[in-house]
């Protein structure tokens, strides 16, 4: 019995491919008879075999999903914190507050070297000492603006999230205590009175800013 096995798996094998495949005969899914017009293409075969909705992660799902909630697009709970620039947490206002304010002052910075750079008046008329005194004034400024701007956007996110946290809601009130805190905080090495020039101007950008966010 073993011995016809073997021979009969090695005329299988030995068997021409372009031989098969005109002697095998081949269906479509609807049953129908085999005509030129109809007649089973590589598509077909391909298709039968492989079911490209059955790859999709979401196949077979159909009506049971109603909707997905990722966490990284759910918005902040807290009551107030529903302004024109909606937030998902204190870690998102840290980053983005920190960023936006850092790269606008390098940007300010930058305007106010450069004007100051050009309008410095030299010994020697030269175009060489000319940009090499704007690119002086540039770094020099825009470093400083940024790195403040940024110091003072992160003290004060931090601040305004921590009030937050502790009072169980987002207002001006405590926007503007947060600024006033980080104004004190920025000036507090410089003396009682450059503190509490601070403390009033941060105090009062950030009420400002409150308000435009929740009237927008």
């Amino acid at each position: 019995m073993s011995s016809d096995k073997s021979s009969s798996s090695q005329a299988s094998s030995s068997r021409d491919p372009a031989e098969y495949l005109r002697s095998a005969t081949f269906s479509k899914s609807e049953g129908g008879p085999v005509t030129s017009e109809n007649a089973v293409t590589a598509s077909d075969l391909l298709l039968g075999a492989y079911d490209p909705a059955k790859l999709h992660p979401l196949a077979d799902i159909g009506d049971k999903l109603d909707y997905l909630l990722l966490d990284d697009d759910k918005t902040s709970e807290l009551p107030g914190s529903g302004t024109a620039m909606p937030s998902r947490g204190w870690s998102d206002d840290l980053c983005y507050g920190t960023g936006t304010m850092y790269l606008s002052g390098l940007a300010v910075g930058g305007v106010w070297g450069l004007r100051e750079g050009a309008n410095r008046p030299l010994a020697v008329s030269n175009s060489r000492l000319r940009i090499n005194s704007v690119l002086n004034s540039v770094t020099r400024r825009g470093t400083f603006i940024g790195n403040s701007a940024g110091v003072l956007a992160l003290v004060y996110n931090g601040v305004n999230s921590s009030i937050d946290a502790a009072r169980g809601k987002h207002d001006i009130l405590g926007s503007v205590s947060a600024g006033a805190i980080t104004g004190a905080l920025y000036k507090s090495t410089a003396g009682i009175k450059p503190a509490l020039s601070a403390a009033l101007f941060m105090s009062g950008m950030a009420g400002i800013w409150s308000y435009v966010k929740k009237i927008v």
